[in-house]
């Protein structure tokens, strides 16, 4: 049964976000008093925490699809809908956050520490919102876009202080458990460990945590063994412990040659980008078992050659605990000195999260097709304006063509060569495609009352009294003209001559 987990693949999904809301006012005497359709409520956002309290991404295996609520819809009456209910996601402390690709995002170094790896999507504007002077009764709406969706890859490296590496069944975790109150499993055979096990340490006034990570073997850092999976439990640590079993039985092996072939992986295996080699790190030999009389000549035997190398070399028995107090406080004296550097160092800059610039909210790509040249309109604020038109509105879709004008991507069509009828697809892939009209910019087609005012909030027929004036006026004038005709035609039908009747 699997009990630790450090990396994942996650499958997110976060929360679409709610539809505007068509609607129109209605009081006693006045049944279109205009618009009060509520906004969309926003989609939730999928957020990673670093949680102390988690050790692993177990549950995460168990259930990797995870997804936050959608928004609510708009309503009448003014009333937005509900924002989507957010998901928190914890993870330990050390977890580091990359895309499908591989790319790191984040480093959740720090408890607490928070990100949104999900964002959600963004309500929809209702009628009401999207009203004013020219557009006093919209009949449509924006719809919710919908949120992020995609997988991402967690994958967790220990933050300890101190790291405990050596080959398998070296006694590794019988020392962690010796000297701090961590009970891994124990026992004489390769690879008991299958995952690290972390211990806290008291030397004096100094603590700090030491970590079990699992038995290294030649060809690790090859994928060889576990020791591939776990040597990135090691790239945090401020010192390491070479723990050197003297009393082994396998032929070939000794505390010599098991630290070269430690050393070698550790030299092999890359750390990240401005983090300081493994093996410039304070290194400290610890020879176990030397409670075994063939094993204490054998530490006798080899410690001068590992002194003559450099290492600060300590014997000790994890069943007798000799030796164990010594290693403890040269642990704690290595680690407070890192943490006294680390405290005159300048503190990281403060990440400061800006709005993105909008220099070039787009761009036109064209693409050679089959039937000609296709126009491709790539940006986040058209991608985005699609996803929010209802395209069974055609008074919707003249807004989006108001937009996009306004942003200039008609004459960004005309400078890259586009013509009426040409295929236009905004987004990539399959996007949305239309054939090009040029000659519609605007609603203005689509209503067909006066710019500026809106048939469906006339709300009486009566005339003014300017007006009631100059149409009898022209009554009175078409009537005069009207005789004066009837005149002309019985004059000429009688033959009657101004000239004779004078």
């Amino acid at each position: 049964m699997v009990t630790f987990v450090d990396r994942v693949t996650l499958h997110l999904r976060a929360g679409k976000g709610g539809n505007g809301c068509v609607s129109v006012r209605r009081e006693k005497f006045k049944p279109l008093a205009g618009p009060d359709g509520g906004n969309g409520g926003h989609g939730g956002d999928v957020v990673l925490v670093a949680d102390p309290q988690v050790t692993t991404l177990l549950s995460y295996h168990h259930s990797p699809h995870r997804h936050a609520g959608n928004g609510g819809f708009g309503m009448g009456d003014n009333r937005s809908g509900a924002a989507g209910e957010g998901l928190e996601l914890a993870v330990p402390v050390g977890t580091v956050v990359k895309d499908a690709d591989g790319e790191p995002l984040v480093d959740l170094v720090e408890p607490g520490m928070r990100f949104i790896v999900a964002p959600g999507g963004l309500g929809g504007l209702g009628n009401a919102a999207l009203s004013s002077p020219k557009r006093k009764a919209p009949g449509f709406a924006l719809l919710g876009t919908p949120g992020w969706e995609g997988d991402v890859l967690l994958e967790l490296k220990t933050v300890a202080d101190v790291a405990l590496v050596g080959y398998p069944s070296a006694g590794k975790s019988s020392l962690i458990a010796a000297i701090s109150a961590a009970r891994p499993k124990i026992a004489d055979y390769p690879f008991t460990t299958l995952h690290p096990n972390l211990g806290v340490v008291q030397a004096g006034d100094v603590r700090f945590t030491v970590a079990d990570v699992p038995g290294l073997i030649e060809g690790a850092s090859e994928g060889k063994g576990l020791g591939l999976e776990f040597l990135r439990h090691v790239e945090r640590c401020t010192a390491l412990v070479h723990v050197l079993d003297c009393a082994t039985l396998e032929p070939g092996r000794d505390p010599l040659s098991d630290l070269d072939v430690i050393l070698a992986e550790l030299a092999a295996y890359p750390v990240p980008e401005g983090q300081l080699p493994l093996l410039e790190r304070p290194q400290l030999v610890a020879l176990n078992k030397v409670d075994v009389p063939e094993a204490k000549d054998l530490a006798d035997l080899v410690r001068p050659d590992l002194e003559a190398r450099g290492f600060r070399v300590f014997e000790i028995s994890t069943v007798s605990h000799e030796g164990l107090r010594p290693l403890t406080f040269a642990l704690g004296d290595v680690v407070a000195r890192q943490r006294a550097e680390d405290a005159v160092k300048p503190a990281l800059e403060r990440i400061v999260i800006r709005p993105k610039g909008a220099d070039q909210d787009f761009h036109v790509r064209v693409e050679g097709g089959s039937y000609g040249d296709i126009f491709r309109i790539l940006g986040e604020k058209p991608v985005r304006w699609v996803q929010q038109t209802d395209f069974q509105n055609d008074e919707a879709v003249g807004y989006l063509a108001d937009r996009l004008n306004k942003l200039g991507v008609e004459d960004e069509l005309f400078r890259q060569g586009a013509t009426p009828g040409a295929t236009v697809v905004i987004g990539e892939g399959d996007g949305v495609v239309f054939d090009w009209d040029p000659s519609l910019t605007s609603t203005a087609e689509l209503i067909t009352a006066p710019r500026g005012t809106d048939s469906r909030l006339d709300g009486s027929g009566r005339r003014t009294s300017a007006e009631r004036r100059e149409q009898y006026h022209e009554l009175m004038d078409a009537k005069a003209e009207a005789r004066a005709e009837l005149e002309a035609e019985r004059r000429a039908e009688s033959g009657w001559d101004d000239e004779e009747d004078e």
